[in-house]
C-alpha cells in the first residue's frame, strides 16, 4: 500500500472515534503518534551505529514495546496505557538537558494530546502506522512528499493554516539570503519548519564530509510558539537527518530586546511572522517605548533586527500594511532603513497564501550593518494564462527564475524599478511604491477617482445616445 494510501486509510479509521473533532484534532493526534514511530526508527539506527546507545525514553514507552505487535494490547487496555501510563512519563521524562534527545521528546508531548476514545481503533492506527518503514530510503522520500502535501493541506485547517508558507517561497527567500557553512541561521517564527528545512537542503549542498553535515545540523535553529507547529516542525527536521532538531517551544517576542548579547546574534534570518497577530500587553513590555505595539510581525521587525550580526542578512514576509502603515510603522521602517540595507522588496501577487489570506504580501531582502541608500522592487507576475494562484495551482520555484536573473545584474524593466531614499523619506518612509511602468493597479486620490468615475458615466450616456439615434434613423428607413 502506498504511503499516501496509508495515511487515508489512517484519516479514514479516526474519522469514527467519537473524541477526535475536527481536522485539527485529526492532525494533532496523527502527529504525535507518527512522530513516536520516526523516533523509534531512529533509535533503531542509532542502536546500529553506536554501541553504548542509551533510550531517554523508558523501557515499558518505547514504540517497539507497546505499539510493534500488532496482535499488542488493544481495546481498554492499550487506551488505558496511553492515558495513565504513556503520557504521563513522556510528558515528566527525568534527568534530561536541553539539546538532548530525551528534552525534544518532553516538549513534543508537554502539551499535546490524545483525543480518541476507542482503543480498538487505535490499534488499526498504530498497525497501519507500522507498515511504513522510516529507515528506508523508499519510504522515507515518499514520506517526506507526502509530509510537504500534508503540511500546504494545513491552510484548509482554519487558523492551522499560518503555520504553512508556500516551499516556493521559502526555496527562494533561503536561495537568495544564501546561507554558508558555518553560519547561524535562525527562524524566530518557525511554523511547520519550512524555511529551517529549505536551509537544510541549501547548506547539506555544501557539506561533503560526516563532519560538515555535523555543521550544518548545529546551525539551525528555530522558535515556536504553538504546540501543534512546533510538533510538526520537529518531526520535519528529524525526516532530513537532524538527530536533535533545536526547535524552542516558547514565544520569540517574551524576552525583553535589552537581555540580548552578542552571542545570540545570527547571521541569517528568515522568516514568515503571522499575519495580523495580536500580542498581550506584557509582551510590548519587552520592547522600547518607541516600538511598542500590540501587532506581531511589528515586534518581529524589532526582534530580526536585533538578533542580525553587523552584516548579517534577513529575508520577511510582510503583508502590504507594513509597507504603507504609519505610526509605530513609520518609526520601525526608518529604524530599519538606518541600520540596514533594504536592497530589494518583491511584491508578490494576490493569492499566494490562499486559502488562508488573500492579503497581498511582500518579501523584504535586508543587510544589517549599513543604511539604505536605494530600494529595488520587483513586481512578480502571474505565469502566462494564469490570473490568480490556487490550492491546485500554486506559485512555483521556477516563477522566481525572473528575479534570479535579475538580482546580480540590475536594470529597469517592465518588472523592476528603484527609489531613492530622500523619495522614501519624503513620502513619510511609506514603502508602499507602486511600479511606475505598468498601468495596472495604479491606486487614485478620491477627487482622480470620482473625476474618471463621471467621465466613464458620460461616455456610456453618449454611447447610448448615439445608439438610439441610429435605431430612430434605422426605424424611419423601414417606413
Amino acid at each position: 500500500m502506498s504511503i499516501s494510501n496509508i495515511i487515508k486509510s489512517i484519516q479514514d479509521i479516526m474519522r469514527q472515534d467519537v473524541g477526535v473533532d475536527g481536522d485539527a484534532q485529526r492532525i494533532a493526534q496523527l502527529v504525535w503518534m507518527i512522530f513516536l514511530k520516526i523516533y523509534a526508527d531512529k533509535e533503531a539506527e542509532l542502536e546500529l551505529l553506536e554501541d553504548d546507545y542509551q533510550s531517554p525514553i523508558p523501557e515499558e514507552l518505547r514504540w517497539e514495546n507497546w505499539a510493534s505487535d500488532e496482535e499488542g494490547m488493544t481495546g481498554d487496555e492499550l487506551l488505558n496505557f496511553i492515558n495513565n501510563q504513556l503520557f504521563p512519563g513522556l510528558k515528566e521524562l527525568p534527568n534530561v538537558e536541553p539539546g538532548t534527545r530525551g528534552h525534544i521528546v518532553r516538549e513534543v508531548f508537554g502539551d499535546s494530546y490524545n483525543y480518541m476514545k476507542s482503543g480498538t481503533l487505535i490499534r488499526q492506527i498504530v498497525n497501519k502506522i507500522n507498515e511504513i518503514d522510516f529507515n528506508s530510503s523508499d519510504d522515507r522520500h515518499l514520506f517526506n512528499d507526502f509530509y510537504e502535501s500534508f503540511l500546504k493541506d494545513l491552510q484548509s485547517a482554519g487558523n492551522a493554516g499560518e503555520f504553512y508558507t508556500p516551499r516556493a517561497v521559502t526555496q527562494f527567500m533561503v536561495d537568495m539570503t544564501n546561507p554558508q557553512l558555518g553560519e547561524k541561521v535562525l527562524d524566530p517564527a518557525t511554523g511547520t519548519g519550512g524555511f529551517l528545512k529549505s536551509s537544510i537542503e541549501h547548506l547539506m549542498k555544501q557539506a561533503n564530509t560526516a563532519e560538515e553535515r555535523k555543521i550544518v545540523q548545529n546551525s539551525i535553529m528555530g522558535i515556536e510558539k504553538k504546540q501543534l507547529p512546533h510538533v510538526l516542525a520537529v518531526t520535519n527536521l528529524i525526516l532530513h537527518d537532524v538527530d536533535i532538531p533545536n526547535i524552542r517551544h516558547d514565544n520569540s517576542l517574551s524576552r525583553p530586546i535589552r537581555d540580548y548579547s552578542a552571542k545570540d546574534k545570527v547571521d541569517v534570518i528568515t522568516t514568515n511572522p503571522p499575519f495580523g497577530g495580536i500580542e498581550e500587553d506584557g509582551i510590548q513590555a519587552n520592547f522600547p517605548a518607541s516600538f511598542r505595539t500590540k501587532e506581531t510581525a511589528d515586534l518581529f521587525m524589532i526582534l530580526i533586527m536585533t538578533l542580525l550580526k553587523e552584516d548579517g542578512r534577513g529575508a520577511v514576509v510582510l503583508p502590504d500594511g507594513f509597507l504603507f502603515g504609519e505610526g509605530v510603522k513609520t518609526r520601525i521602517k526608518e529604524k530599519l532603513l538606518e541600520e540596514c540595507n533594504l536592497h530589494t522588496i518583491i511584491r508578490l501577487p494576490n493569492g499566494v497564501f490562499a486559502p488562508y489570506t488573500g492579503i497581498r504580501t511582500n518579501l523584504l531582502f535586508f543587510k544589517k550593518g549599513e543604511p539604505t541608500e536605494e530600494v529595488w522592487y520587483f513586481e512578480h507576475p502571474y505565469p502566462d494564462g494564469q490570473k490568480s494562484y490556487s490550492k491546485t495551482r500554486p506559485i512555483r520555484i521556477e516563477e522566481f527564475e525572473l528575479e534570479k536573473r535579475w538580482w546580480d545584474n540590475r536594470e529597469e524593466n517592465q518588472y523592476a524599478w528603484k527609489v531613492s531614499i530622500d523619495d522614501i523619506k519624503a513620502q513619510n518612509y511609506t514603502l508602499d511604491i507602486k511600479n511606475p511602468h505598468s498601468e495596472e493597479d495604479q491606486l487614485l486620490c478620491p477627487e482622480e477617482a470620482l473625476e474618471k468615475y463621471e467621465q466613464s458615466i458620460q461616455q456610456v450616456q453618449e454611447v447610448k445616445n448615439l445608439l438610439k439615434k441610429e435605431l430612430v434613423a434605422i426605424l424611419e428607413g423601414m417606413k
